[in-house]
């Protein structure tokens, strides 16, 4: 996957893969990859041959061991992040009439838990150097129905949620609930304080391309009871209580709920994964260093511009084209790279402009989210890379550019 086995040496004079010659890599590398060893496995396998698959005490463990890592009261995991955005949006108490503000640059997902719950979401424009939700933007789009605020911690680097506090707690109509979209940014802190303690409820995605996964799996991060209590309802049915807290076999279902329960295979694995987030967190922020290291007075393009407040998680890197220096358009670098051998990706399509989204909500315009996207490429990053395979992600991304470079 990674490895010197993996690098062909190129000058950045030399001719393009594509054109036919020799790439940076031979062996193909991902933007992302999870990390499993020995342990996880053993744990996985433990849950296999025990007695519970679901609905047993592997996922209160891990539940409480994941609060415990964040800072959080309380982590109730789902079987998904998009269904963890859902239980959240439910929760807070969102419905037909209300609006919630958030970001376009991200996965459709963050916004389609607001519909999921008939809610409509607004969109606030971007910074164009972190990719982050401005909070004058944010102010700029709140209306008498606005309910919640939903940013999102793009790439892993958290939003400005002390800026995002004031114009909740000052919103005309009330205090405004903030669900943090943390699906990238597990382990990150800002002005010092855990991701899972900044927001009134921190949603996470545990995919295996994220910080650390269950194989599929999400959780919701609070310190309020009720937000709790509402989540764990919602993942079940909306049944008023859990089956290892039944005397008998009579239950109430007390609300509109969902089976999004995570099992108790996702939750070992999980827990194992949770023993080793501090290496993969500390490989990802040396990778991330070094990109930015190198990468740093580009003429070519922009890295990405970190806040002195954040401590990112680094869920992937990403770079911005400067196109008004090329002479081709980024869907040309972007296959020149894949030709290198180095997976490229693009995160994301901004959410209004997809089909739906079109149609559903027509005429928005959100002009730094589209100039962003347009030059957007995601490089790999992932805490099994080395500093030789940023090298070779660096190596092809001059002898790209440089070969597009304008005249």
């Amino acid at each position: 996957m990674s490895g010197a086995e993996g690098r062909v040496r190129a000058p950045a004079a030399a001719r393009l893969a594509i054109d036919g010659g020799e790439p940076v890599r031979r062996e193909f590398l991902p933007y992302a990859h999870q990390s499993i060893d020995d342990h996880d496995i053993a744990a996985v396998t433990a849950a296999l041959r025990s007695d519970w698959l679901t609905t047993g005490p592997r996922v209160p463990a891990f539940e409480q061991d994941l609060a415990a890592f964040t800072g959080a009261r309380h982590a109730v995991a789902f079987s998904s992040g998009t269904a963890a955005l859902h239980g959240a949006a439910a929760a807070a108490g969102l419905g037909p009439g209300d609006e919630a503000i958030t970001t376009p640059m991200t996965f459709v997902a963050t916004a389609n838990a607001v519909v999921y719950v008939g809610a409509e979401p607004r969109f606030a424009d971007i910074d164009p150097g972190t990719l982050l939700i401005r909070p004058d933007t944010v102010t700029a789009a709140i209306t008498p129905r606005t309910k919640a605020l939903l940013p999102v911690d793009y790439a892993g680097q958290p939003a400005d949620y002390d800026a995002l506090r004031t114009i909740a707690d000052g919103a005309p109509g009330g205090p405004l609930t903030i669900i943090a979209d943390a699906s990238h940014s597990l382990g990150a802190t800002w002005g010092g304080r855990s991701v899972g303690t900044l927001a009134d409820m921190t949603v996470l995605s545990l995919h295996p391309a994220k910080i650390m996964t269950t194989g599929e799996g999400g959780a919701v991060l609070t310190d309020s009871d009720d937000y709790a209590d509402r989540l764990r309802r919602f993942r079940n049915h909306g049944i008023a209580t859990e089956l290892a807290a039944r005397r008998d076999w009579t239950y109430q279902m007390v609300d509109l709920g969902y089976n999004y329960r995570l099992t108790d295979i996702g939750a070992a694995l999980g827990s194992s994964q949770l023993a080793r987030i501090e290496t993969f967190l500390a490989r990802r922020r040396e990778l991330a260093a070094h990109y930015l290291h190198r990468l740093a007075g580009h003429e070519l393009l922009d890295p990405p511009v970190v806040l002195p407040e954040a401590d990112p998680a680094w869920h992937f890197g990403f770079v911005q084209l400067r196109l008004d220096r090329l002479r081709v358009d980024r869907g040309a670098v972007f296959h020149a790279l894949r030709a290198e051998g180095i997976g490229v990706n693009v995160h994301y399509i901004p959410v209004h402009r997809h089909p739906w989204y079109r149609e559903a909500f027509p005429g928005v315009s959100m002009p730094v989210a589209e100039s962003a996207y347009d030059r957007l490429l995601t490089v790999p990053l992932f805490a099994s890379m080395t500093t030789a395979d940023v090298d070779d992600v660096v190596a092809a991304l001059d002898k790209v550019t440089t070969t597009y470079r304008a005249a």
